[in-house]
């Protein structure tokens, strides 16, 4: 992603590149044209067709735009002789719309194409633009957005000054933010709430809540401005940040003395406040403070708590609590659902899942991709990995697509199975499906393949990989070189080098001593080539080849666990070939129980799966981290990647 926006406001340019697209006078991108860069010198090794599949990576664009777009034309007659531009007045229109619509970066672009067609920006268009940089903290253009309107003879209205001062706040940079409410005074224009509220929240964010008192004293000599119910729930925010609770319940005192009740909102931050701080107690009794204040608790307030007790590790409570929300009248959502589930498994507690998944069927809530990942993503870390497919069908039977996470589950649980010929059978099905793959599945392919010593097949998935536009990392690198190193090839495992320079990969520390590896393994001890090698490496002793060959080496392992992945004495006894039709009716789901078109039949499919042998198999907490958003809740993007 590129962006020119900025550099109409910066005075250096570049006329020779026209990189990246513009917006025609309907408002449609449009690409542009230029000769790509040539490299010489490229090993035969390397194939020209994988590095045109690639997608031009962020850093060369940026190189070659032009810091500040040229006229593709003359300038507009109707801008130059000072006149209302109808073009201007639409794209600015179309900037503020992709703003509210959460895409600030086609805002840039959309400026950029106003002066590539030579017209002149309007201070609305500059406020628009400067709104959209403070949204992508592009802090280091707000300098010079205020020259070009400066220079433009504009004279700034409100809404520009509160931008500045907004955009000042944002950044932290309170002095400088302060030094525009007083220009913006001098000027004369009288501060809006808004202005006020907005210094109230840059002081929180620069960590001095306690000097927000003075902007309260300023508000006070203001005529019919007074503070608000933001200006409170700003400030409570502000000390919450700062961890003191004390202050910000005194805020909500200050707030109710006013004659202001708190909402909803207020609680919230508190309550999100303590569940950072480890005091999901306190957050929940929050709500009592909350029914006494006729405040009713939200679907965000209980995410919040749960969220809170599932982070401490106290799934019991959670549980608890969802059976509150009934009393609350408050409705669980999939995403509290799905956290509970992925957190009793993670304790072995399948009765517990049961329970979850009972609930889910009584609030009608439908189980998706995730709840799905979640169980596929317990027996695959046991390596039960008929299991593992069995339930990832039942979520393909019961009309829920599966994701790029969920065929990665697939793809690990058949490497670590010795299975790569399966797991590469994952990756064409889901190309087949449209799912875009990504270097996470591909790598995790190609490490079945060096596994299984058969580098032609890691080679080709490789290919593959580059013939889809998916540009190879460092451990996708990293895994081949290791595979040709433990194949006892150190010549190939070099050449991949000159492969990562080509592909803009730098090598690292790690990288070299895989290769150095790779040399010793064929005894090759006092060798130069080796002595060169570990010239690179500054190594002092033995220990890091030691500690990466155990990260390397533990894919391999496919028939011992370590301890805490012990699966249960049931499944390991059990014949991982076909099973016989009255086990398999107690397994999982008939295919005629499930469809689209029944919740109980797809809950009643994971009840099942989680029951089959009394216990759930343990799984590593690091395999699957939930990620907690800010209110508290389970995001969807906790579905796991399994490549370590």
């Amino acid at each position: 992603m590129h962006i020119n926006c900025p550099s109409l406001i910066l005075h250096s340019q570049s006329q020779n590149s026209n990189k990246g697209n513009y917006m025609d006078d309907f408002g449609k991108e449009r690409p542009n044209c230029e000769t790509s860069r040539k490299k010489s010198g490229m090993r035969t090794l390397i194939r020209k067709e994988w590095l045109h599949a690639l997608p031009i990576k962020e850093k060369d664009l940026d190189d070659k735009m032009p810091l500040r777009p040229t006229p593709e034309s003359g300038l507009c007659t109707f801008c130059v002789n000072g006149n209302n531009c109808r073009t201007v007045r639409s794209r600015t229109k179309l900037m503020n719309t992709v703003l509210e619509r959460g895409r600030p970066e086609e805002a840039n672009l959309i400026f950029d194409s106003l002066i590539k067609g030579g017209h002149k920006p309007s201070l609305i268009t500059y406020t628009t633009l400067l709104a959209a940089l403070t949204v992508q903290k592009r802090f280091n253009y707000i300098h010079s957005i205020i020259f070009e309107v400066e220079k433009s003879g504009m004279k700034p209205d409100p809404v520009f000054f509160n931008a500045v001062v907004n955009a000042f706040s944002e950044s932290g940079n309170i002095e400088e933010a302060m030094k525009t409410f007083l220009q913006m005074k001098e000027s004369g224009i009288k501060p809006a709430i808004s202005t006020f509220n907005t210094l109230i929240k840059g002081y929180g964010i620069a960590g001095k809540p306690e000097e927000s008192i003075k902007i309260m004293e300023l508000m006070s000599q203001e005529v019919n401005v007074k503070p608000n119910l933001r200006t409170y729930n700003v400030l409570v925010k502000a000390w919450c940040n700062k961890k003191n609770f004390t202050d910000a319940w005194n805020t909500v005192d200050k707030m109710i003395a006013s004659g202001l009740r708190p909402d909803v909102i207020t609680y919230n931050t508190i309550a999100a406040a303590y569940t950072q701080n480890h005091q999901t107690e306190k957050a929940e009794r929050v709500i009592l403070e909350m029914q006494r204040n006729n405040v009713h608790p939200n679907e965000r307030t209980c995410g919040i708590i749960i969220g809170g007790y599932c982070k401490e590790g106290r799934l019991k409570d959670a549980l608890r609590f969802v059976y509150k929300m009934k009393d609350l009248g408050v409705h669980p959502n999939l995403v509290i659902f799905n956290s509970l589930i992925k957190g009793f498994l993670d304790m072995s507690d399948s009765d517990s899942v049961d329970e979850v998944l009972t609930l889910m069927e009584e609030f009608g809530v439908k189980p998706d991709v995730i709840t799905f990942s979640t169980i596929m993503n317990a027996w695959a870390a046991a390596g039960y990995m008929v299991k593992c497919r069995e339930v990832f069908d039942d979520m393909v039977n019961a009309g829920i697509l599966p994701d790029v996470h969920a065929y990665s589950i697939l793809a690990k649980g058949y490497v670590r199975a010795m299975e790569p010929e399966k797991a590469e059978e994952v990756l064409n099905d889901m190309i087949k499906s449209d799912t875009r793959p990504n270097v996470v599945i591909f790598t995790t392919v190609i490490s079945g393949w060096c596994t299984a010593g058969r580098m032609d097949s890691a080679m080709r998935i490789f290919e593959k990989m580059c013939e889809c536009g998916i540009s190879p990392n460092l451990k996708a690198f990293e895994t081949l070189i290791w595979g040709y190193a433990e194949n006892k090839n150190p010549q190939k495992a070099e050449e991949l080098i000159q492969i990562m320079e080509a592909f803009n990969v730098q090598p690292e520390k790690s990288t070299y001593l895989l290769v150095a590896e790779a040399r010793r393994g064929i005894d090759v001890a006092n060798s130069v080539e080796e002595q060169n090698w570990s010239s690179k490496l500054d190594m002092k002793d033995e220990t890091e080849v030691e500690n990466l060959e155990k990260v390397y080496h533990k894919d391999a392992v496919h028939h011992c666990y370590p301890k805490f992945l012990q699966i249960p004495n049931e499944i390991i006894n059990e014949p991982k070939g076909p099973l016989t039709a009255a086990k398999r009716g107690r397994m999982v789901l008939r295919e005629a129980e499930i469809s689209s078109d029944t919740l109980s039949g797809a809950t009643r499919s994971l009840h099942i799966s989680c029951r089959f042998g009394m216990r759930a198999p343990f799984i590593c907490q690091r395999q699957f981290q939930v990620q907690l958003c800010a209110s508290g809740q389970v995001g969807h993007s906790s579905t796991v990647v399994f490549l370590t």
